[in-house]
């Protein structure tokens, strides 16, 4: 009998290896949202990472982060790394392109919880007397992701947060 439940207890754990296997490696999370501002205002708000974190969501889940800032004081080549408790963990933020009031594009390095490395991209699209601003992020998943991703979606986990922060960032921009 115990080897019977020993052997259904192995095939279901082969059988959730191979359904996180399969699951997609890449992944993209995007979310927009209209703010009455110029374009030239919102870049701003990303461009300088200094000003970014008045906006950032995650920084709002440990208000004793350690940041710190170091290259260019804005744009290419400006960094900013933080650690901060397990909501936050640690990491580094790199602008690594620019075109002023259209894109800014940067490289999104996880040390802590998890390892991992992302591309992280802003565009802002004029439309009227608004802007659209989208926030952009894709990436690989390793295995562990993918099975968590099984339980925690990290296109609502992502997409929740980025809306967070893009209306908060409204906020500034408009006041």
């Amino acid at each position: 009998m115990w080897l019977n439940v020993l052997m259904a207890l192995g095939g279901l754990f082969v059988l959730l290896l191979i359904v996180v296997s399969m699951q997609a490696t890449d992944f993209s999370v995007s979310r927009s949202m209209a703010m009455k501002t110029s374009p030239e205002k919102a870049f701003g708000q990303i461009n300088d990472l200094h000003l970014m974190n008045a906006w950032n969501p995650w920084l709002k889940l440990d208000p004793n982060v350690k940041q710190t800032y170091s290259g260019a004081p804005a744009g290419v080549g400006a960094i900013y790394k933080w650690d901060g408790n397990n909501n936050v963990g640690a990491g580094r933020q790199t602008i690594t392109e620019t075109r002023p009031f259209e894109l800014v594009r940067m490289k999104l390095e996880f040390f802590r919880p998890f390892v991992g490395t992302n591309d992280v991209w802003f565009t802002f699209e004029p439309e009227g007397d608004q802007t659209v601003v989208s926030w952009n992020m894709s990436g690989q998943r390793n295995f562990i992701m993918k099975a968590m991703n099984l339980c925690l979606s990290m296109e609502k986990m992502c997409g929740d947060s980025f809306i967070k922060g893009l209306t908060d960032m409204k906020a500034i921009v408009e006041a």
